[in-house]
C-alpha cells in the first residue's frame, strides 16, 4: 500500500511537473504577455525617397488612416472628420468582445506616439506588441504588416513622424476573457531581415499590404472560413450606427464574385467607390486605395483575378437572409448552398 502511495504520488507530481512545464511553454503568454524581441535604439534616416514612399503606404495600399481616424458615419462615403486624421477611432465595441480602439498614431507626445522611438513603432506595426509590452488586438494587421519590407518599414515610420500632431485623449482597448489572454498567443518576434518582394511577388505583396484577403474573405471568433478566401461576407458593423452591417463583396473570378470585371471597371471601382447605379459603403477605402499607381492596381488586379473562383452569392442591397456558407445573414444569403 505504501509503495502504492508512493507511486501514486510520484505520479501526480510528474503531471504537475508536466502541467507547469506546458504552461511555461504554451500557455506562458497567456498569463504573462505576448513573445517579444527586446527594443533596439535603431533609428531610421529621414530621406525624401522614404518619406514619398511612406504617403504613399500609409495614405495609400495600407490605409492606415482608414482605423486610426474618427470618420463621419452620417455620409455613406465614411469620410474622416476634419482635424481628426490619426488620431484615434472606436472601432467595435460587443458583447463577449469588448471595446477595441485604434489608438491616436499622431506625433502629439502626450496622447500620439510622438514619444515613442523608431523601433518601438516598428516592432508595433510588424509584430504586435505595443511600447509597454501588451499584445495589439488582430483587428491591427500586424500578421499580414509582418510580410512589411525593412524598406517600407522604414519609411512608413519616418512618414509617420510629419503628420500633424492632434491631441485626442482615446482610451485603451479592452477586450473581455478569455479573448483578453488569447490574444496575448498571437504576436511573434520578428528578428530576421525582410527583403524587398521580387517583380513576380509583387501582386501578391501589396494584396496582403491592402488587406485585401482578410476585409474579404468570412471568419468565424477571427478564424477565416476555409475555401472561402476572397470571396466575401465578411460583416463590418459601423461603430454609433444604427444602420445594419455591410458585408464584403465577393471578388474571386466566378460569375457570383467579379468575373465580369476588366481592368477599367475594377479600377474604376477601386478609385472611386462607384459601380454603375451606386456608392459602395466607405468601409472599401477607396478614398486610399485611389492613390494606387497604374502600375500597382494593375498588380492588384491580376493577383485577384488569379485566386480560385468561389461561388457565394453576397450582397448589400438586397433583404438579409440566412448564408449556410458562411454563417451570417446577409443579402442574397439564402441562395448559397453547400456543395459537399
Amino acid at each position: 500500500m505504501r509503495r502504492a502511495l508512493r507511486w501514486t504520488g510520484r505520479g501526480l507530481l510528474l503531471v504537475v511537473v508536466l502541467a507547469v512545464g506546458a504552461l511555461l511553454t504554451v500557455g506562458r503568454p497567456l498569463l504573462f504577455g505576448p513573445r517579444a524581441r527586446p527594443l533596439t535604439a535603431r533609428t531610421f534616416e529621414a530621406t525624401e525617397a522614404r518619406l514619398a514612399r511612406g504617403e504613399y503606404l500609409v495614405e495609400g495600399v495600407a490605409h492606415c488612416f482608414q482605423c486610426h481616424s474618427d470618420h463621419d458615419i452620417t455620409k455613406v462615403e465614411l469620410p474622416i472628420k476634419e482635424g481628426m486624421k490619426g488620431a484615434g477611432w472606436l472601432m467595435e465595441q460587443a458583447p463577449g468582445l469588448g471595446t477595441v480602439i485604434a489608438p491616436n498614431i499622431t506625433p502629439d507626445k502626450e496622447t500620439g506616439i510622438g514619444n515613442w522611438t523608431d523601433d518601438e513603432i516598428a516592432r508595433a506595426i510588424r509584430e504586435g506588441v505595443s511600447r509597454d509590452g501588451r499584445a495589439l488586438f488582430a483587428i491591427m494587421p500586424y500578421q499580414n504588416f509582418r510580410a512589411m519590407s525593412d524598406e517600407d518599414l522604414a519609411s512608413v515610420v519616418v512618414y509617420l513622424r510629419t503628420v500633424p500632431a492632434v491631441r485626442n485623449v482615446v482610451p485603451r482597448t479592452q477586450l473581455e476573457f478569455p479573448l483578453s489572454r488569447i490574444v496575448n498567443t498571437m504576436p511573434q518576434p520578428l528578428e530576421e531581415p525582410v527583403p524587398e518582394p521580387s517583380p513576380e511577388a509583387r501582386g501578391a505583396y501589396l494584396v496582403k499590404m491592402a488587406e485585401c484577403e482578410t476585409c474579404h474573405t468570412p471568419a468565424v471568433q477571427g478564424s477565416p472560413i476555409p475555401g472561402l478566401a476572397f470571396a466575401g461576407g465578411f460583416e463590418f458593423r459601423i461603430p454609433g450606427s444604427t444602420a445594419r452591417p455591410i458585408v464584403s463583396a465577393n471578388i474571386t473570378p466566378d460569375p457570383s464574385g467579379i468575373a465580369h470585371y476588366d481592368e477599367a471597371l475594377f479600377e474604376q471601382v477601386m478609385r472611386t467607390g462607384r459601380l454603375p447605379g451606386r456608392q459602395l459603403s466607405g468601409i472599401m477605402p477607396f478614398a486610399h486605395l485611389a492613390r494606387l499607381s497604374p502600375e500597382d492596381m494593375k498588380a492588384i488586379f491580376a493577383q485577384i483575378k488569379a485566386q480560385k473562383p468561389v461561388q457565394h452569392r453576397v450582397s448589400n442591397t438586397d433583404e438579409p437572409t440566412d448564408c449556410v456558407l458562411c454563417g451570417i445573414t446577409h443579402g442574397r444569403g439564402s441562395l448559397n448552398v453547400k456543395t459537399n
